[in-house]
């Protein structure tokens, strides 16, 4: 017995875009700064600020706005990247306001400066510059794929970036800034990490092939042959060429770590990781024997107590203060407010904007505020994972990669596992370059994310597929 039965082509079936859960999580995204915010001028003041509606409004617009840019223009982007990014920026608000209230940073401030200006409304301004790239790039990025034809401009750039703080005056002890009038310091640094991230993307890409060639096998490792160790080489000397002329630790670490991830991830060869971690200790090492302020990071790391009243750079002191902090945060911690983080100095905000978390929130709140940026770099990492062209993978590790560097070397520095690097912690930390590039960072992982989980359309019709014949017995 035979049955015909006709059957037509089935479109593609609609995946859900997960903006609705998006919006759910935005609303506990500005409702917990909000209740952080209280919470401080509560414990300060006994009463709520007068300034904590403005700032609720301030927060909950600008993530609404983000929001409905993302549900127009990247219906099916990663729904946790957008509230993970407004909850960090909205605790750090919380934090970096509760130091400007400090009495003993505001007579400190008006006895080296003749006044006070508190910084919290800065970062408020700057995060809605960075709010507002995170926009340009959603609306003029509509494929990420076209920044692979950028890849040897992007290089161009990025050097240029790296190098241009070298022209102008080293800030305690570093060249990470450069002047401009009007608009006050930029650091190129924060910027260049995503730009260079893009040439590595877009060159790996290419090259990935012949760098996984392997010439010998040694104590268990591929070593790669002599003319592809070029690349790594080069990169290698211009992170140690930056480190020497701008004594930055952090950029160099961040330069030269993100090529390797990158390499590795290109090639999944071991014997990279290893020439890596070999060539990077080798250089520090080095760096670290005849250049004074590397080397006063250095001993500081070391024993901070040892000089702690003899160190003129200020580096064991400041260590050896955020180490008290965190030791009396204990597992709870003080509570918002009541903790004495502002004996650090002019850096509580910046630098050591941590040891406030670990002395009034403890060992808690450092662990949740851990897990939101392991959750970010998580969601960058799966966004890899489900991207379907080679240099969206790339780029959405590289971004992921710079992003996990930089938290690990802020966090280490602060906590004494290595040594401090004078970077800013993304989004909690005072910056305007760091949080509005940290923006623009969320919003090309959020644009990739959506091309690698948007659904693949439907095959256009075909007669021949109009009808088919099933025959059953």
């Amino acid at each position: 017995m035979s049955v015909v039965t006709n059957t037509t082509t089935i479109g593609a079936i609609e995946a859900p875009s997960r903006r609705n859960t998006e919006l759910a999580l935005l609303i506990f995204a500005v409702a917990i700064p909000v209740f952080a915010y209280a919470n401080v001028g509560l414990a300060m003041t006994g009463k709520l600020p007068s300034g904590m509606l403005g700032y609720g409004l301030g927060l909950g617009l600008m993530a609404g706005v983000a929001h409905l840019v993302v549900r127009k223009f990247a219906r099916y982007a990663d729904p946790l990247l957008l509230p993970l990014a407004t909850l960090l920026n909205g605790l750090g608000l919380v934090l970096i306001w509760r130091l400007d209230q400090s009495p003993r940073l505001i007579q400190r401030a008006k006895g080296a400066w003749g006044k006070f200006s508190p910084d919290a409304p800065h970062q408020l301004l700057y995060t809605a510059i960075g709010v507002a790239l995170f926009i340009g790039v959603l609306l003029l990025l509509k494929d990420h794929r076209i920044l692979q034809r950028y890849t040897y401009i992007s290089m161009a750039v990025a050097l240029f970036l790296l190098v241009l703080p070298m022209f102008f005056p080293a800030v305690n002890g570093a060249k990470i800034w450069i002047s401009i009038p009007g608009l006050g310091t930029i650091q190129p640094g924060e910027f260049a990490k995503i730009i260079i991230a893009i040439f590595f993307s877009g060159y790996l890409m290419v090259k990935r092939d012949a760098l996984a060639l392997a010439s010998r096998r040694f104590m268990g490792l591929y070593l790669p042959r002599g003319r592809d160790l070029g690349p790594i080489l080069v990169i290698w000397a211009l992170s140690i060429l930056i480190l020497v002329f701008e004594t930055d630790l952090g950029t160099s670490l961040l330069f030269f770590g993100l090529f390797v991830v990158m390499l590795y991830v290109a090639t999944e060869r071991t014997s990279w990781i290893v020439f890596g971690l070999v060539m990077s200790a080798v250089g520090a090492v080095a760096v670290a024997s005849f250049e004074p302020h590397v080397q006063s990071r250095v001993n500081a790391w070391l024993d901070p107590f040892a000089c702690y009243k003899t160190d003129k750079t200020g580096a064991c002191q400041q260590i050896g203060d955020a180490i008290m902090s965190f030791g009396s945060g204990g597992t709870l911690g003080t509570g918002l407010g009541q903790g004495n983080s502002d004996l650090i100095g002019f850096a509580a905000n910046a630098d050591f904007i941590l040891s406030t978390v670990g002395e009034e929130l403890g060992l808690a709140g450092m662990m949740a505020l851990l897990l939101l940026y392991g959750l970010i770099v998580e969601r960058g990492v799966r966004t890899a994972l489900a991207a379907r062209d080679p240099f969206g993978k790339l780029l959405a590790i590289g971004l992921s990669g710079a992003f996990a560097l930089q938290v690990f070397v802020v966090a280490g520095g602060v906590m004494g596992l290595i040594p401090l690097t004078g970077m800013t912690m993304p989004f909690v930390a005072q910056g305007g370059s760091s949080v509005i590039a940290n923006w623009a960072l969320i919003g090309i992982l959020i644009r990739i994310s959506d091309t690698a989980r948007r659904p693949a359309p439907a095959p256009a019709p075909s007669s021949d597929a109009e009808m088919t014949q099933v025959v059953r017995p």
